[in-house]
């Protein structure tokens, strides 16, 4: 059995073949600024992007494919799973029936092409939007707006998954809060392979590299209105220019940890304030699963740094025990997707 992942970032393309599950070889295709800007939309960029796989692909020789797995975009509200790329699927992206312009929107469409090449079957694998909140999980505090599921989801079930191959639970019956530390930070209660709720990385919970997390209302609002900053300004300093970049300077936590080591204050407050939130939003969730939690799992690419993850397991392992697993792996969780379908192990959805 052979699967081909396909994974669309904003300025690269990673494409990874598998053979009988294991990885044969892995490309990223990377494009610079003055080539992006060309392309007055994401849309535009489809045929430059899906040409430059065919490209690998001829390199690498590659006769077979099975399933091509594409990075899901920001559909509408979707239960979590994998989904066969169908005509409504591809008619909702083209005609941009989305909630936002995202380059892993065309993820699907780069895999119908390739799969339509080799006879093969294309799917996409819990996308971002994926919507599995228990109902009350939705209320925010006024009936003009509502919390919305927006959450590292491939990562985050995948994480559950591997989780549950370590301390030998089933998928359907294990309970985790699930930490995504990455530039955004997702945390999530996990109950039974469904997230049950999150914090919205955009606009909730703790404060990341680069994203302001949740901010105090009535402050946020006067800030709003004080005629200093415009809407753009707002956008940018809530994500992207945001949390630790705001304070520090850097979004960098190596370059952040190398000021502490040298004796900076204020770099070791703010980081520390980032564990605090990190921890405390870890123990809310932990609250939606009434303290019935058989681990906490810490993933993304913050992961990677010991020394945080000590940080946040000295402030929340009396809850459960804690797990690390670095790395966002979202290539693998497609690929693994994809063997799930191929084997018989997982039945696709439709869209």
């Amino acid at each position: 059995m052979n699967v081909l992942v396909i994974n669309p970032g904003n300025t690269s393309t990673k494409v990874a073949y598998w053979e009988d599950e294991k990885e044969v070889w892995r490309e990223e295709i990377s494009y610079d600024f003055e080539t992006l800007k060309r392309f007055p939309s994401i849309l535009d960029q489809m045929e430059m992007r899906l040409q430059n796989i065919k490209g690998l692909l001829q390199v690498h020789q590659v006769e077979k494919i099975d399933c091509v797995m594409g990075r899901g975009g920001l559909f509408k509200p979707l239960e979590g799973g994998t989904y066969r790329v169908n005509d409504k699927m591809v008619a909702d992206i083209k005609s941009g029936n989305m909630r936002a312009e995202h380059i892993s929107n065309i993820g699907a469409l780069l895999a119908l092409e390739i799969a339509r090449e080799y006879n093969a079957e294309a799917f996409i694998a819990d996308p971002v939007s994926v919507d599995e909140f228990d109902e009350v999980a939705r209320i925010s505090g006024i009936p003009e707006l509502e919390r919305e599921a927006l959450q590292h989801t491939l990562n985050i079930k995948r994480t559950a998954r591997k989780a549950c191959e370590q301390i030998n639970k089933e998928f359907n019956k294990a309970n985790y809060v699930v930490a995504h530390l990455g530039s955004g930070i997702s945390i999530c209660p996990v109950r039974g392979g469904r997230i049950v709720d999150a914090n919205n990385a955009i606009q909730e919970g703790p404060f990341s590299p680069e994203r302001a997390g949740g901010l105090p209302a009535y402050s946020l609002m006067e800030l709003c209105f004080s005629g200093k900053y415009d809407k753009k300004w707002f956008k940018k300093r809530m994500m992207g220019n945001g949390g630790m970049v705001a304070y520090l300077g850097t979004n960098d936590l190596r370059q952040v940890l190398k000021m502490i080591d040298e004796g900076d204050k204020k770099a070791k407050l703010i980081y520390d304030a980032m564990v605090y939130q990190i921890a405390k939003e870890i123990g809310a969730m932990a609250t939606v699963l009434k303290g019935n939690v058989d681990a906490i799992l810490l993933t993304g690419g913050l992961a990677r740094s010991d020394r945080l993850c000590k940080d946040i397991e000295e402030r929340v392992s009396f809850i459960a025990p804690v797990l690390v697993f670095p790395g966002e792996n979202e290539m693998e969780a497609l690929a693994e997707a994809g063997f799930r379908v191929l084997k018989g192990e997982e039945p696709p959805k439709e869209y």
